[in-house]
C-alpha cells in the first residue's frame, strides 16, 4: 500500500457504520450538486430515478440476498401509493408521516405476503407474487368509490417549506422549483434507505440472509430458522416497495391501476439483474438504465429518420438486448464485471510489487559477471 492511500485510510471510520454514513454524506454533496446544475427535466428524470432505487434496492434484499425471486413488487409500490393517496387528501397531513404510514401498512402486507411466499421456493414463489402483481390493480377498480377505479386517485405534491427553500437559496443561489423540491425528497429517502440497508447487510441479518441463499440445509442445521428470515426479508423489501410507492405516488402526481402492471415488476427485477445481483450499487445502476436509457435510444432513432413510433419502440428492444448481453458476457450484472476489473487489478499490483526487486538483483548479478569478465 502506498504512503498516500495509507495516510488516506488513517482518516476513514473505523466502524461500517461511519464509512457508510460517510459515503451517503458525499454522495447527498454529490446529489446537491447535480440538482442544482440540471434543469427542471432533469430533475424530474432523477426523482423519476429515486423512487425505482428504493424499490429496487429493497428488491435487492429479497433476490439478491435471500434468494426469493418476486415479480409482485409493482403490486407492493401500489399499496404504498394508493396510501399515501388516501391520506394527503387530508391537506393537514404532512407528507413524511403519510410517507411512513405507507411504509408500515406496505410491510404489513410483507408479512402476510411473506408468511405465505415462505413456504414456495423457485417457479412457484415467482408465480405466487406473479398473481399479486396481476390481482392488486384490480382492487382499486373494485372499489373505485374509494380508490377511484381506472381514473385514480389525484395527488397533491407538497410544496417546498420556506424554510427549505431558503436554506437552499443561501447554499446554491438558485431558486426552488417543484420539480427540484420532489427530487430533493426521492433522493434524500433514497440515500436514508440505502444507509440502513447498508448496514443491516453487513451485519448479522446479511449473513444469515447470505447463508440461506448459499446453502439452506447448511444454514437450518446452523439453527437459522429459514421461515422467519425469508419473512423478514420479504417484509424488509415490501417496506422500501411502500416508499418507493409513495414517492411515486407524489412525483407522478396520480396513483391509478395503470401504473402498477405487472410491467413495473418486471422491470424492477430487470434492474436488480442488469446492475448486479446483492449490490445496493448495481440497483442505483440498473435504476439509471431504467430511466435514461430509452429517452436516449428514442433520441437516437429520432435523429436516424424514424417516426415518433418507431423511436419508441425501439427503446424497449435496446433495453432487451441490454440485458441478454450482459445476462451472458457479466451473469454477475454491472457490478459484477466492477469487481472482476478490481480484482485484476489487485492481482496485478501483487505481482509488479516482487518483481521489481527480482529485477535488481538481476542487474546487481550481471554487472558482477561483468566485472569479474
Amino acid at each position: 500500500m502506498s504512503a498516500p492511500t495509507a495516510a488516506a485510510r488513517r482518516f476513514l471510520p473505523s466502524s461500517v457504520f461511519g464509512r457508510n454514513l460517510l459515503t451517503v454524506l458525499v454522495a447527498l454533496v454529490a446529489v446537491v450538486l447535480v440538482l442544482e446544475l440540471t434543469s427542471p427535466f432533469r430533475n424530474s428524470q432523477l426523482a423519476t430515478m429515486s423512487y425505482y432505487a428504493i424499490a429496487a434496492v429493497g428488491l435487492t434484499v429479497l433476490t439478491g440476498l435471500n434468494g426469493q425471486i418476486s415479480l409482485g413488487h409493482g403490486a407492493l409500490m401500489a399499496v404504498g401509493a394508493y396510501t399515501t393517496g388516501l391520506l394527503l387528501e387530508n391537506e393537514a397531513m404532512p407528507f413524511p408521516v403519510a410517507m411512513l404510514a405507507a411504509m408500515v401498512v406496505t410491510a404489513v402486507a410483507g408479512i402476510v405476503v411473506g408468511a405465505a411466499a415462505a413456504r414456495l421456493h423457485g417457479p412457484y414463489l415467482a408465480g405466487a407474487t406473479l398473481a399479486l402483481a396481476v390481482g392488486v390493480p384490480g382492487i382499486a377498480i373494485y372499489f373505485d368509490g374509494l380508490l377511484g377505479g381506472e381514473q385514480g386517485l389525484r395527488i397533491s405534491s407538497p410544496t417546498p417549506p420556506d424554510w427549505f427553500a431558503d436554506a437552499m437559496y443561501f447554499l446554491t443561489a438558485g431558486e426552488m422549483t417543484s420539480a427540484r423540491y420532489l427530487a430533493y425528497i426521492g433522493w434524500g429517502t433514497l440515500l436514508l434507505v440505502v444507509l440502513l440497508l447498508a448496514n443491516l447487510i453487513a451485519g448479522r441479518y446479511g449473513r444469515i440472509w447470505r447463508a440461506v441463499r448459499d446453502d439452506e440445509i447448511a444454514a437450518e442445521l446452523a439453527g437459522v430458522r429459514l421461515g422467519r428470515m425469508r419473512v423478514l426479508a420479504f417484509v424488509v423489501s415490501a417496506a422500501c416497495a411502500g416508499l418507493a410507492g409513495a414517492v411515486l405516488a407524489m412525483v407522478v402526481r396520480l396513483a391509478a391501476p395503470s401504473g402498477f402492471t405487472i410491467v413495473l415488476s418486471l422491470a424492477l427485477l430487470t434492474a436488480v439483474v442488469v446492475g448486479g445481483l446483492g449490490s445496493l450499487g448495481g440497483a442505483l445502476l440498473g435504476s439509471a438504465l431504467l430511466v435514461f436509457l430509452p429517452p436516449a435510444v428514442t433520441d437516437i432513432g429520432t435523429d436516424l429518420g424514424m417516426s415518433g413510433v418507431q423511436a419508441a419502440q425501439l427503446a424497449p428492444f435496446v433495453y432487451g438486448v441490454v440485458l441478454v448481453v450482459v445476462m451472458l458476457a457479466a451473469p454477475g450484472g454491472v457490478m459484477g464485471i466492477v469487481r472482476r476489473l478490481r480484482h485484476a487489478g489487485r492481482r496485478a499490483r501483487g505481482r509488479g510489487g516482487p518483481s521489481r526487486p527480482a529485477a535488481g538483483k538481476q542487474g546487481v548479478g550481471a554487472t558482477d559477471q561483468g566485472g569479474r569478465g
